[in-house]
Parts: structure tokens; sequence; C-alpha cells
């Protein structure tokens, strides 16, 4: 990781005459306001924050200032303001580094692919060879140590790829979850731990050339702390967890606890001449990652050190870059120029090589390798820290500098422009549900689940479906959590691997797979994500395993006595990405208590509210499949208009088809009734009469589809992503406890984002 950033000196300025003395709350105000603004105009064009951020320093920088208007931009008055200003950059970018070490999964690198691991080691140790040769062409006898240094530090910092640059980039990107995203992840783990061991073999070395005994106690005091992190303060974490009552947050006082041993592993650092961020840095990747200890780290801090402190420590760095400096002094042009573009080209060519070999396309390794050779706020750390304690020249901090701007500039739009999980892998051509299945096939059922609640009324509804030993279910039950206090997604295949720990959804569905053994198959599996970007583990694994109908779970959460008890936010966004992207049926299941499950002794009743449409043909589809078992009892109850009679086109026609066995009751357990109704009042009194005479209602979705049935009940929906009949019937008004199942059935998606 970045070194510490030494006590700063003073933005250089012009001799001019005109000068502006900006107090440190004027600066501060003039940096975000600078930052933000080229940030909304630069984030259409695909600019990331943290390229926008770079290029506020460059405008605000005395170099732009001075040729701009003519004057230079004296930052403070005093030199308490400069020191201020590094201080609060400096404890920012450690707030940040800490943060990072939190969410990163300590077991991550040691349970990557061989694949990942080839790549972590290949994309480190290729360009630094590459540096080295670079080094030895442009090597001369009278070389002087300072150059010499310079240009191992640069060879160094150049041929490193940081995980949390790559964490940062995906995150913004939202490719975090995807398999691409992942798989870089994977690899940057590994090459961060490459990282650690490069920069201890470094200071080992330049400690030993100065005294042996000093580098041996260095490097012994290094060993104790790491001892000490993950063998007494990482297990004392692990007590806290334990004293927090499940469900329950962290007891502020262990937060303050934590920040506290933060801090000290900082000074402990600093105290024997190693950076102070190197120690914060350890101690967050100490920390236990996810909740309850992570996520709240998380929670309260991050927003705070990304949107306040990293924003000044990256403006006030490159606030010292002078561009007017990158083409001068051309025997520095040529190696600071020409090796870092090596380094990438190896870099890049060495990650995309690997990929490829491994059966990926071709642009996903173009793009993996791009991700993988980006770089980010730990280079531009790097760089300043060298600048700082004159290390290096400003020269070639402004090199460097300039060049990481180029490279996060570019990288994101070629890499959005390569690699589109959502338009591209999404974009199904061929129609997934229930209606083009044939008569006794397979139905694969993919049942999500957010909290215990969610699992018995799941398994009611696929256990009403009328598994067959000709016709069974294959069911795929997920278990989806929000990614909290890490930055690493999480994708579990429990039959796989065998990993059924304390989830409690895995244990209900093997109970229901061994209650219905040889009707139905069961595979269960746990994903860890952004809430945003939930949707693309649900759609990934309805692509890879074929299936039909997607089983998800309403927002909302009753009572007993029939009253709205808890809204969750999460799934409703949740679904209605879903509903709009899903390459296959879906159907949202709003659970108000009643039991579902079937009873052998009586019958169960379903009824299916028939206005027409796809979707309204999908769900008699579905509840002609349940009323296969004899004990189901389906009341089919068509709503016509005698406006549309006369009228005729192609889904009336497909509507007639499929109700032509259900109105001759070919079924002694299928009844149809036709009932008129001329408006949407009309037909909101006939749904709340024939409501509770059932256990379940069925219904279409038919989400923006005109009808005369409807017609005046849009204005009055709560919930559009239901439709207007879900809508109604799941509406609190509604005195009843009757479930109810919105069907929508899958329609191509092509290129929707």
């Amino acid at each position: 990781m970045a070194e510490a950033v030494a006590p700063r000196h003073p933005l250089p300025h012009g001799s001019e005459t005109h000068e502006i003395c900006l107090s440190f709350p004027s600066m501060m105000l003039l940096i975000f306001a600078v930052t933000h603004l080229i940030y909304a105009i630069l984030k259409p064009l695909g600019i990331t924050f943290f390229a926008s951020q770079m290029f506020a320093g460059i405008i605000l920088g005395p170099t732009i200032m001075k040729k701009a208007g003519g004057f230079t931009a004296k930052v403070y008055t005093q030199e308490v303001g400069i020191k201020m200003l590094d201080n609060v950059a400096i404890f920012g970018f450690g707030m940040f580094l800490f943060l990072m070490g939190v969410k990163m999964d300590v077991k991550m690198a040691f349970r990557t692919t061989r694949r990942a691991t080839v790549i972590g080691f290949a994309s480190v140790l290729c360009p630094f060879l590459v540096g080295l040769i670079v080094y030895e062409a442009y090597k001369k006898p009278d070389e002087t140590i300072v150059l010499k240094v310079e240009r191992f530090l640069g060879i160094t910092v150049e041929s490193l790829t940081a995980f949390s640059v790559v964490a940062c980039l995906l995150s913004e990107l939202k490719i975090v979850n995807s398999e691409l995203g992942r798989l870089a992840l994977s690899s940057a783990a590994i090459c961060d731990l490459c990282n650690l061991v490069i920069m201890f073999l470094i200071t080992f070395a330049k400690n030993w050339i100065l005294l042996p005994s000093m580098a041996v106690k260095q490097a012994g005091l290094m060993v104790l702390f790491i001892v000490v992190l993950f063998c007494v303060f990482r297990p004392l974490m692990f007590w806290m967890i334990k004293q927090t009552p499940e469900g329950r947050p962290i007891n502020e006082v262990h937060i303050t606890i934590i920040l506290m041993l933060a801090l000290g592993c900082g000074v402990f650092t600093h105290w024997y001449n190693e950076s102070p961020l190197f120690g914060v840095f350890l101690f967050g990747f100490a920390v236990p990652d996810g909740p309850p200890i992570g996520s709240a780290l998380v929670d309260k801090f991050e927003c705070f050190a990304n949107g306040f402190f990293l924003v000044v420590f990256v403006t006030t760095s490159t606030m010292r870059v002078d561009p007017m400096k990158v083409f001068t002094h051309e025997a520095a042009v040529g190696f600071s120029i020409i090796f870092p573009i090596l380094a990438f080209i190896t870099k890049f060519i060495t990650c995309f090589v690997a990929s490829f070999w491994n059966t990926t396309t071709w642009r996903d390794s173009l793009a993996f390798a791009l991700i993988m050779s980006s770089k980010g706020v730990i280079e531009l750390s790097y760089f300043t820290n060298f600048r700082d304690v004159k290390v290096i020249s400003e020269k070639t901090f402004s090199k460097f500098s300039i060049l990481i701007l180029v490279n996060a500039t570019i990288i994101p739009i070629l890499v959005k422009h390569l690699y589109d999980p959502v338009s591209r892998k999404h974009a199904v051509h061929q129609k997934r549900s229930m209606v083009h299945l044939k008569p006794n096939a397979e139905l694969r059922i993919l049942a999500c689940i957010h909290t215990p609640e969610h699992v018995q009324p799941l398994i009611d509804v696929l256990d009403i479906t009328c598994p067959t030993k000709q016709s069974p279910n294959f069911v795929y039950a997920l278990h989806l959590i929000q990614l909290a206090g890490r930055d690493s997604p999480v994708f579990i295949a429990h039959h796989k691997n065998g990993a059924v720990g304390s989830f409690e959804h895995i244990v209900a569905f093997n109970h229901y797979e061994q209650n219905n053994w040889g009707l139905v198959k069961v595979n269960a599996f746990t994903a860890i994500s952004p809430p945003k970007l939930m949707h693309e583990d649900i759609c990934n694994l309805v692509l890879d395993n074929q299936i039909s109908f997607l089983l998800l779970p309403f927002h909302r959460k009753w009572c007993i006595e029939g009253s709205v008890e808890a809204e969750n936010s999460v799934i409703r966004n949740l679904n209605r990405n879903v509903l709009d992207r899903a390459p296959c049926s879906i159907g949202i299941l709003v659970d108000r208590g009643r039991k579902l499950s079937l009873s052998r002794s009586s019958f169960y009743s379903i009824g299916m509210l028939f206005i027409g449409g796809k979707d309204d043909r999908e769900a008699l589809t579905l509840a002609k499949r349940m009323a296969r078992d004899p004990t189901v009892k389906l009341t089919v109850i068509h709503l016509l208009s005698e406006k549309d009679r006369g009228n005729v086109d192609w889904d009336m026609m497909l509507d007639t088809e499929i109700l032509k066995g259900v109105k001759q009751n070919e079924v002694s357990n299928i009844m149809y009734i036709g009932e008129v109704s001329n408006n949407g009042p009309q037909t909101a009194t006939i749904v709340r009469s024939v409501m509770d005479d059932f256990d379940l209602m069925i219904v279409g979705r038919h989400y923006g589809v005109d009808s005369v049935q409807t017609k005046g009940l849009t204005e009055w929906s709560e919930f559009p992503e239901l439709g207007i009949m879900g809508d109604i019937l799941s509406s609190p008004d509604l005195v009843s406890r009757v479930s109810v199942l919105i069907v929508q059935q899958h329609h191509v998606v092509v290129g929707k984002h």
C-alpha cells in the first residue's frame, strides 16, 4: 500500500503582483465546487469521479491559474493554512486506506482459483522485469544515486495493481458482481499480496544497505506487529461480535476502541520508521469484514472519508502537478514516459493472454486486461509521497501524475464500451416461459429469499405447482444478502462445496426436497452483493441454468391481523429491476399470512382473474399446472367487456385458444365463470366480492396495457410494478388474508439498462 505522505511543501506560485489570498474554508469550498462541477460536466462522457478530482487539481494548480487569469492563486495567507490542508488530506487518505483494508476479505487471496493466482503474480512480475530491462537500457556510468532511486521506485509503482483501485473502478462501472468483476477482484487480491511482499523486501534491502542490524530489527518488529494484529486484535474483534446480539448493531464503545487501535497501529509503525498509513491499512485488513463490525465502520465513515477527505487528498496532490514540465529535459522524458507505456503494454498483454487462454471471449479479455492495468489513488499517493520527501523530482512527479490521469480517463470509457453484461448477456431472443414449455417438460424455478420469513411461503407455492415423475420440478433457491462492509461480492453454490452453515433457507429447502423425493430436485445458492446489482446475480443464475419461472417475495410484510408491519425499499427496487430485465417469466408473491401448503384431506382453492393478454395466459398456464393435483380447485374468473365483443385480434385469438379447455370443463376441478365488467370500478367490485372465497389469487401483471376492464384504476395505483390488478389485491385497504401471485410472462430484453 501507499507509503506515508510526509508534510508537504507549499504550493509553488509565481512572482506576479496580482494575488488572491484564500482562507482554509474558502479553499475547501473552492475545491468541492470545482471538483463536482467538472464531474457533472464529464460524467456523461464516462469520466470517473477520481479523474474529475485530478482535473480539478490541475485546474486549481498555480500553473493553470496563472495562465488563465494572469495571476497566481496564493492558497493560504499563513503557513498554518498550508499545514492544515495537508493534515486534512493525509488524515483523509489514512481513513480511506483503513476502510479499504476493512472491506478486503482476508481469505480472498487464499481461496482464489489457479487462474486468478497466475494472473495476479504474472501481472506484477512481468512489468517489473520489463522495467529492469528498460532501466539497464537507459543506464549510464555517471548516473547519480538520486536518479537510480527515482527510476527504481517508478518501476516498482508502475508494476503494481492495487486492489482498492480495481474495486473502485468496478464499483463505479457497476460490474463488481459480474463474472469479469469477480475474476478481477480475485486477481487484484493476489496483486496486493505481491505488493506488500515487494514493499517489505525493498524496505529491508534499503535498511540493510544502511545498517544491517537496523534492517533485522525492523523486519522483526514488522513480523511481531503482524502476529499481534492477527493473533490478538483480530480475535478481540471476534469477541466483540459474540457480545453483540444477532441482528443488533455493534456497540459504539467497541467502534471507538477499534478506531483508537487503528490510530495506535499508525503511531507504532511510524515509531520504527515505517509508514503510519501502512499500520492503519494492516489494522483495517485485520478487522472482520462484513456485519456487524465491518459494515458498521463502512456505514459510519465511508461517505465522509470518500466524499470529503479523499477529495481533498487527490485534488491537493494534483495541484502540485506542473503540466509544462512533462516534456522538458529529454533524457528524463525518455525513461519516465517510455517505461510506463511499456509497463502498461506488458501488463495488458499478460492479462489479456492469461484470460483469453481460459476460453474467455476476446472482448471480455480486452476489458479484463484494461481493468487490471488501471491506475488510481494508490499510485498517486506513492508518487505524492516520493515527491514530498524529495526522492523524485517535481518533473518526474508531474509526468507520472499526468500518465495516471490519462489512464484513469481512458480505461473506464473503453471498459464500458467493451463489457456490458446487461445489454449483451441478458439480450435473450428465445422465449423462456411456461406457455412455451412442452406439457410434460421439467419446470425450472428460481426462488429468491431475503429473510427467513420468506422461506415457507415460497416453499408452499412451489408445493402446489404439482410436480410429477413425468414433469418434475428443478428448484434453485437463492439467498440474497446485501453486501456490507466488504468490497468483494460472494457467490456460494452450496450443493457443490457442501457448505450449509447456519443458513435457514438451505435447511428448509433440503427438507422440501426430501419430502418430495423423486419429484423435486433442489440446488441452493447464496449471493452477497450490492443491493443495486443483486438483479445481476439473479439474471446470471437464470441464464446459466435455463430457468423458466422466477419467484420473488413482495417487499411488504403483514401482521397476523392484516395490517402492514414493515416495508423494505431494497426488495422493492430489486423486484422492479428484475421485472425490467429478467430473461424468464416472473411471479411476485404477496404473502398475507394464510398458509398455502396442501392439506390432502381437503381442497385447496385457487382463483385466477383473466382479462386477456400474454401475462394472463402465462398466469393461467401456471394455474392449470397447479390444478393437475386433484386436491386443488381452480376457478377461472373471466372478466369480459361488452365493448370488446366483435373485436378480434391476435391476442384475443390466443386468449380464446387457452381458455377453450377451461370453458369446456375438460378437468373436473377447474371451473369457468364469466363476469361482465365495462370499467375499472365494476372490476374492483367483482374482485372484492370473490377474493375471500380463495386461498390464493393469481393474476397477470399486464403492466402498461390498457383495457376497458381496468379503465380509471391507474391513477389509484400505489405499486405500478404489480400492475393494476396486482395492486388492487395487495392493497392494505382490502381487509383480507388471501395471498396473491402476480405473474409476468418473459419478454425479450435487448440492450436495456
